[in-house]
C-alpha cells in the first residue's frame, strides 16, 4: 500500500480525540469514560474463501471507527454520531429489536452489543455514546463490521468482560459431512496444489446442470434443494463447479504465497506481491465472476497509473480496488487515477473525495483512556 508521512496524521488524531471529547460534552454534560476504537479493513489478497475454511490477507486501515463512551447505571443505551446524518437512537437493554429489513446505523451497534450480551448472558449496564466514523460507507471496506466490533469492545469494557480467545464424493468421502472446500482438503490429507490437480481431473470446465449433479451424488431434486442450496440459489439451474472451486484453492494458494514473500523479503518483493494481487484479479473476474466492467477498468486504470499490483476488494460485485503503490509514485498515481477515472465522469468526480484516497497499515482495535 501506499505510505503518506505519518506526522500528520498523528496530530488529525489528536485533533479528532479533542472534538469527539466535545462533541459528547456537548451530549451528556460531561467527558467520557473511555474512547474504543476500531479500524477499516482492506483485503490485499484471498477473495470468497475465508468462509471455504481458508485464510485470508487483510490490512488494518488508518480510517477507522472511534466512539467516546460512559458507562450507566440506566440499563439505557443512548447512541450519537458526530454525522449528523445518523440520527440519535435511545434504547433499554431488555426491549432491543433489530429490524433487519430496514438496516438503521444504530442496528450494527446493537448487533456488537447483543453479541457481547450473549455470549456472557450478561445483565449489561447502559451506556452514553457518541460514535465518529472515517471510514467511506459502502466501499468495502468494513465500515459496518468497524462500527459492530467497536460495539462489542466497548461492551466488555464497559461490563469489566474478556472474551477468550462433488469432489468429495468423487473421492470416497462421506460428502454429507463436508460444508467447505477447506474441508476437503483437510480430509483427503493433500497440498493445495494437489486440490487444483485434483479439480482439472474429476470436474469438467462445462456448467453442471442440477440434473448432473443429483447424478453424480446419487440424489433427487429435492435433496438437492433440502440439504445443498441455499435460500439463495433454490433457483439456480447451472453451476460452475470447476471455475469456482479452481479459484477457491488458487487464491488460498496465493494467500500463503503472499504471506511467503512478506516473511521471507527477497529483494524483489514488491514486484511478486504486486503479480500475485494481480493474479487474484484475473481469478475472481474470469473464475469466480465477482467483477464487473467498472471494477476491471478501474484495475487497469491503476495499472496504468503507477500501481504495482490491483485488484477488487470488498466481495466485488461493485466495491472498490486496493492498489499497491510504491511511495514516491503515491502523488502521480492519485492525480492520474483522479484524471482518467473520476473527472471523466461527472458522477463519479462527485464522490472523488470519499472515493480515492492512500493508507497505510494502521493499529487494531484499542481502548483508549485519558491521562
Amino acid at each position: 500500500m501506499a505510505t503518506p508521512p505519518q506526522e500528520p496524521v498523528q496530530v488529525a488524531e489528536s485533533e479528532r480525540f479533542m472534538k469527539l471529547k466535545e462533541a459528547f460534552i456537548s451530549k451528556y454534560g460531561a467527558p467520557p469514560a473511555f474512547y474504543a476504537r476500531a479500524p477499516g479493513r482492506v483485503n490485499l489478497i484471498g477473495e470468497h474463501i475465508d468462509y471455504c475454511g481458508y485464510s485470508v490477507l487483510p490490512m488494518a486501515l488508518d480510517q477507522d471507527i472511534l466512539a467516546a463512551v460512559t458507562p450507566t447505571k440506566t440499563k439505557l443505551i443512548q447512541l450519537a454520531n458526530t454525522n449528523p446524518v445518523y440520527l440519535d437512537y435511545n434504547v433499554h437493554i431488555n426491549k432491543i429489536h433489530i429490524d433487519t429489513a430496514k438496516p438503521q446505523w444504530h442496528n450494527y451497534f446493537l448487533c456488537g452489543f447483543k453479541g457481547i450480551q450473549e455470549h456472557f448472558n450478561l445483565i449489561a449496564n447502559g451506556m452514553n455514546c457518541v460514535v465518529d466514523g472515517t471510514i467511506p460507507a459502502s466501499s468495502g471496506l468494513s465500515s459496518s463490521s468497524a462500527l459492530v466490533c467497536c460495539a462489542g469492545l466497548i461492551t466488555m469494557v464497559a461490563n469489566q468482560k474478556v472474551l477468550s480467545k462433488v469432489l468429495a464424493k468423487a473421492k470416497g468421502l462421506e460428502w454429507q459431512k463436508l460444508l467447505k472446500l477447506g474441508d476437503l482438503q483437510t480430509d483427503l490429507g493433500v497440498s493445495l496444489e494437489t486440490m487444483i490437480s485434483t479439480v482439472e481431473q474429476v470436474l469438467h470446465p462445462e456448467p453442471y446442470s442440477r440434473e448432473e449433479v443429483c447424478q453424480h451424488l446419487g440424489i433427487s431434486q429435492e435433496e438437492l434443494c433440502s440439504s445443498i442450496l441455499s435460500q439463495n440459489t433454490q433457483d439456480v439451474t447451472s453451476f460452475k463447479l470447476y471455475q469456482r472451486a479452481i479459484h477457491v484453492y488458487s487464491e488460498a494458494r496465493r494467500v500463503l504465497q503472499f504471506k511467503t514473500v512478506c516473511d521471507e523479503t527477497p529483494a524483489n518483493a514488491l514486484q511478486l506481491l504486486g503479480e500475485l494481487m494481480n493474479q487474484s484479479h484475473v481469478s475472481c473476474r474470469d473464475m469466480y465472476e465477482c467483477s464487473c466492467p467498472e471494477l476491471d477498468q478501474l484495475v487497469d486504470i491503476c495499472m496504468q497509473s503507477g500501481a504495482v499490483g490491483s485488484r477488487l476488494t470488498g466481495a466485488g460485485w461493485g466495491g472498490c480496488t486496493v492498489s499497491m503503490v510504491p511511495t514516491k509514485k503515491l502523488d502521480s498515481f492519485l492525480t492520474k487515477v483522479q484524471d482518467v477515472y473520476y473527472k471523466a465522469d461527472i458522477q463519479k468526480a462527485a464522490l472523488l473525495t470519499q472515493s480515492l484516497f492512500a493508507t497505510q497499515p494502521g493499529g487494531g482495535a484499542t481502548v483508549y483512556h485519558e491521562a
